[in-house]
């Protein structure tokens, strides 16, 4: 070797630069199977309790929807053609939400059926897992609901000479309406406590507020969810049913409000879905707010005695106006236009 070869610095590596579309994830731990792992374990409580007060009833109701979603997933992916993504639980967490919002005297073609919507007609008709722009568990709600309207009706809920004391019993917010139309009386709406604990009737994932609160949080701290939706549905929901509260067009505070029905589970769990909800903060948190008023629209104005499917569906659908609207401002100011 020469003296010129050994006093040359050595090449330097040229620099690999990977080009690709947003969004950009700071580490590469935070993947999609990880995410749906955390929801599952958020929404652990809340099945935990629903086991507790339907016992076999929800461990059938819910078993039924993950594995109807799971096998939905697996044929409509060999349909278009692609890997099988079963393995990401996205399928897994449709059927567990799906299978918490039905009651539990919903016949077994139900959560069939609407499993099917879910993944078929919410999901795979889009393209596939972050394609959709409706959350697929409340596609699946929807189409039951209006396909099934007697069964999936105020008197699904409460079911005569059962075994469990609950099931006799109206659901919360049905029994909200039926004072505020005069047709009960107001010594039959259940108390705070119960509502927050779990002792009342309902679907299978809003009957414990305390066991949505300890899910929700922990999805929030692991950043799962985006704090902004819930905090803006509560927030919106808590200004809606003091108004209403005021006004007398509702026999429940806003506090009986924010723990009853399926406000909680939707809060978290269903308008906190990353692929149907906006982008940036600012957006999530105009989307919470959305949601938060739509539920306590109908719920005080329609006939429905809940509103929070309809409530995000009809957000989903105004998401990409308020991508546009909430645009993040460029560091230093917008770009000049060219002349």
């Amino acid at each position: 070797m020469t003296e010129a070869e050994t006093t040359q610095p050595a090449e330097k590596p040229a620099l690999a630069i990977h080009v690709a579309p947003s969004p950009h994830l700071a580490t590469t731990s935070l993947t999609t199977r990880r995410m749906m792992v955390d929801v599952l374990i958020g929404l652990a409580p809340a099945v935990a309790m629903a086991v507790y007060m339907f016992r076999w009833d929800a461990v059938v109701q819910v078993g039924l929807c993950v594995l109807c979603c799971l096998a939905a997933e697996l044929v409509f992916t060999r349909m278009h053609g692609k890997e099988t993504s079963i393995g990401d639980y996205s399928a897994a967490v449709t059927g567990v939400i799906l299978g918490l919002s039905l009651p539990t005297s919903a016949a077994w073609y139900i959560p069939v059926i609407g499993s099917l919507a879910a993944i078929g007609l919410g999901k795979a008709v889009f393209g596939g897992l972050g394609c959709n722009i409706f959350n697929p568990a409340m596609v699946g709600r929807a189409f039951v609901m209006l396909s099934f309207a007697k069964e999936m009706g105020a008197s699904a809920y409460r079911v005569v000479n059962s075994q469990l004391d609950v099931l006799t019993q109206a659901t919360p917010l049905t029994a909200a309406k039926e004072v505020a139309k005069g047709a009960a009386e107001s010594a039959d709406l259940p108390g705070l406590w119960p509502l927050f604990v779990g002792n009342v009737n309902g679907s299978l994932g809003e009957i414990s507020a305390v066991a949505l609160l300890i899910g929700g949080i922990y999805l929030c701290v692991r950043r799962v969810a985006s704090w902004e939706i819930p905090a803006g549905t509560l927030l919106a929901a808590l200004v809606c049913a003091g108004a209403a509260d005021l006004a007398g067009l509702t026999p429940y505070s806003a506090l009986h409000h924010l723990i009853s029905g399926a406000l909680l589970l939707g809060a978290f769990f269903i308008a906190t879905d990353p692929v149907s909800s906006p982008l940036s903060g600012r957006g999530k948190f105009i989307f919470g707010l959305g949601v938060g008023v739509f539920v306590m629209l109908i719920r005080v104005l329609s006939g429905y005695p809940e509103g929070v499917m309809f409530a995000v569906l009809l957000m989903n659908a105004a998401v990409p106006l308020i991508n546009r609207w909430t645009i993040p401002r460029p560091l230093g100011g917008p770009a000049p236009r060219k002349t």
